[in-house]
């Protein structure tokens, strides 16, 4: 059972489609503030419209939907998105890192990166470690990471983590989804008794515009499995269930699945890789946590 929202304040990323924007909807009647993240500005409006569209319409109601706009997989977008929303919200009481993508090519970021670990990963520990201060100050807050059950092709290799000397897209996709899944163990260890939770959650595979941006091969597996896959209200189910309900309070350091905890796959059952990425990561974005 969902608890009450009010009063709360909820920051998505990406949040115009798919898993993002269901799970944007899904809250709406619950009377949080939903800060909805997009990169471009017509379909982030399109979604905020979305999303009110849904909120109680009753006199005095509290919540609303705010929206602010960055390219998460720029580092300088992610800290001004961070400073942005210090300047206008005073707490910050769910973070539900979303945002997300896969690249049949391999493309280099502004900063130089290989695009989709620095989407799929950097952007969510750059963009949690800058909100910590907000996030502790809130607590009893949650950090969700949506992660994926294809981390279990994952492994990062430390030698080529940017794909220099061999990229294949949707391995590359595998390999970032296990570094969410790092991420959220080593960040709950250094959380304890702080009050702020974090967890990871695989959707399941959800009909979205996920990799609708890649040509080729991918693409066209995408197109012809469509129609075995979950909707997006379905695949939101289990970062709606973490946000909201009261069951999972003080609950840490988790994997979920259908609302329900899970084994860590078995390639996320490494300290020595995760302590590694951990200081990687804070080498590549310029910050300590």
């Amino acid at each position: 059972m969902a608890e009450d929202m009010k009063g709360k304040v909820v920051l998505i990323t990406g949040a115009t489609q798919g898993i993002g924007l269901a799970t944007a909807k899904a809250l709406a009647p619950l009377g949080a503030t939903l800060v909805l993240v997009g990169r471009d500005p017509q379909r982030t409006a399109e979604a905020v419209a979305a999303v009110k569209a849904l909120q109680p319409a009753q006199e005095g109601a509290s919540g609303g939907v705010e929206f602010l706009l960055a390219d998460l997989s720029s580092m300088e977008a992610v800290r001004t998105l961070a400073a942005q929303f210090k300047s206008r919200f005073q707490r910050l009481d769910v973070l539900v890192n979303n945002a997300g993508g896969v690249f049949t090519k391999r493309e280099l970021t502004v900063d130089g990166f290989e695009r989709t670990f620095a989407l799929n990963h950097l952007s969510y520990f750059l963009l949690t470690t800058l909100l910590l201060d907000v996030l502790k100050a809130s607590a009893p807050s949650r950090i969700i990471n949506v992660s994926s059950d294809a981390a279990s092709g994952g492994r990062l290799n430390f030698d080529d983590v940017m794909g220099e000397r061999k990229y294949r897209g949707f391995v590359a996709y595998c390999h970032s989804k296990l570094a969410n899944m790092f991420f959220t163990q080593e960040l709950a260890r250094r959380l304890e008794s702080s009050g702020v939770t974090v967890n990871a959650v695989h959707p399941g595979v959800v009909a979205s515009g996920f990799g609708r941006n890649t040509p080729g091969f991918l693409k066209w597996v995408l197109s012809l499995v469509g129609g075995f896959m979950l909707t997006p209200e379905k695949g939101a189910g289990t970062s709606v269930f973490l946000a909201t309900s009261p069951t999972v309070q003080g609950v840490t350091g988790k994997y979920f699945k259908k609302s329900k905890a899970a084994t860590w796959p078995r390639p996320a059952r490494n300290d020595e890789a995760r302590a590694r990425l951990w200081t990687l990561s804070e080498q590549l974005t310029g910050t300590r946590a």
